[in-house]
């Protein structure tokens, strides 16, 4: 049931267009988050060097897709590093194999020296993102707060509404 409703949130996701930008021939509109779970990760800048793949897909409240982590550097699955790759460092790409099978490529806008200074995906990073969400979240609330407070004494003292004389 669990993966049931991962997958529907996932589909859900993509099909709002979440920040996953097809390119190469024409755009499916609809991508399954199975066929983008370890598609190959390359560098986009033409060399077409293989940095893993797609690990898993990170979603924030609102089911948008906030990054993707890659594991990169495994041999046989041993050894390899869990990164998180921000939203705004990726692109997807489809294309149509001769067998008529879609293949996906996540193609990454970044050299390698931002590849190694991106974050490792471990409780650390894990938790530092939710006490940030946490902190953002009560940062709004308390604007909100006071911005509501400000706007009630502002009317709280003012008098008594005037009617105008006819």
């Amino acid at each position: 049931m669990k993966k049931s409703l991962l997958w529907t949130a996932v589909s859900t996701a993509l099909l709002a267009g979440a920040s996953l930008t097809a390119q190469a021939q024409e755009p499916q509109g609809v991508y399954s988050a199975e066929d983008i779970l370890d598609a190959d990760v390359y560098f986009a800048n033409g060399s077409g060097e293989e940095i893993g793949d797609v690990d898993d897909i990170l979603f924030d409240d609102d089911m948008r897709i906030t990054g993707l982590v890659i594991e990169s550097g495994a041999v046989l699955g041993l050894g390899g590093r869990e990164i998180v790759v921000a939203n705004d460092y990726f692109t997807l790409e489809t294309s149509t194999e001769g067998d008529g099978e879609t293949e996906h490529r996540i193609m990454l806008n970044a050299t390698p020296e931002e590849v190694e200074a991106f974050p490792a995906y471990d409780r650390d990073w894990w938790e530092q993102t939710q006490n940030n969400a946490r902190e953002a979240w009560q940062t709004t609330r308390e604007g909100a707060q006071s911005a509501w407070q400000s706007t009630r004494e502002a009317f709280d003292n003012d008098d008594e509404p005037q009617t105008q004389a006819q």
